[in-house]
């Protein structure tokens, strides 16, 4: 069964635990005696932890090693990891992990076989090998201290704006054919001939003067129409958006996990609520 390292098998493994991050923890045994800090943890290719990789330090004797998982209680809150025992003779048998170790089933057996019980029964067969056949070695069923999350799901309502449409405006010529009545003044010259009130009346040959030539001057005039076109602001147009509200509602079944807690026994337990209100 191939191994993983937990960044490479999730980069966003912090977010999976919730922001909580093993590698940042130190390594301590029961008598909170500091023994090394976890400096990585190796999956299986389901996601399950198998080891620890610890830089240990015991009684002088340094060394980067693995641990299986199920020999560790992990204590986030305390930013822990406490193993029952790492004794100096046990890092030295460890094998020393490298980052260019090759974790194949015989360096896992020689892990293996520095933490296993003397009374084991278990024979190693690399064909047949499960780790489910040394579960006090690989399983994280924590004896001392459970943290059970409880999940719910929440309607988280968002929005985003989409383009519905565009309004263009823009301007055309239309012509038509215009009339404009002005009037207008002409003057003619009319040349009456009438009647002469004197006439038979003599005239003295002395007084008579027959001459050629002009006799009146008219000056004729006429008015002339003097029609342009001239442009006017008819009307304006204002372009503008207006934003209508509403109120969009959806409704959806949401699950929520409440905690069951059955007891066998007479057993005495305490439950306490230290739980903060949250805004939705």
């Amino acid at each position: 069964m191939s191994l993983h390292k937990l960044e490479e098998f999730d980069p966003n493994y912090r977010e999976t635990f919730g922001g909580d991050d093993v590698k940042s923890l130190l390594v301590c045994n029961q008598g909170d005696e500091r023994v090394g800090s976890v400096v990585d943890a190796l999956v299986d290719e389901n996601g399950r932890f198998r080891y620890l990789v610890i830089n240990a330090n015991v009684n002088n004797v340094s060394k980067t090693i693995l641990i299986p998982i199920g020999l560790t209680r992990i204590n986030y809150p305390a930013k822990r990891v406490y193993i029952n025992q790492l004794s100096r003779q046990q890092l030295e048998n460890l094998p020393e992990y490298q980052q260019d170790t090759i974790l194949d089933e015989n360096y896992e057996e020689k892990v293996r076989y520095v933490f296993r019980s003397p009374t084991s029964d278990i024979t190693f067969d690399r064909q047949t090998y499960t780790y489910q056949q040394e579960p006090a070695l690989y399983d994280l069923n924590e004896q001392y201290h459970q943290t059970l999350r409880l999940y719910e799901e929440r309607l988280i309502a968002s929005k985003h704006r989409v383009k519905t449409g565009e309004v263009a405006v823009s301007k055309h010529i239309e012509t038509e054919v215009a009339r404009v009545g002005i009037p207008i003044q002409k003057e003619r010259v009319v040349i009456e001939r009438v009647p002469a009130t004197a006439t038979g009346t003599f005239v003295d040959p002395k007084e008579l003067k027959f001459e050629e030539g002009e006799v009146a001057r008219i000056e004729v005039y006429e008015e002339t129409p003097d029609i342009h076109k001239e442009a006017f602001v008819r009307e304006e147009v204002r372009v503008r958006k207006v934003i209508d509200r509403d109120m969009v509602e959806a409704q959806d079944t949401i699950r929520r996990e409440e905690l069951d807690v059955n007891t066998a026994g007479d057993i005495h337990f305490h439950e306490t609520d230290v739980r903060k209100q949250e805004p939705i």
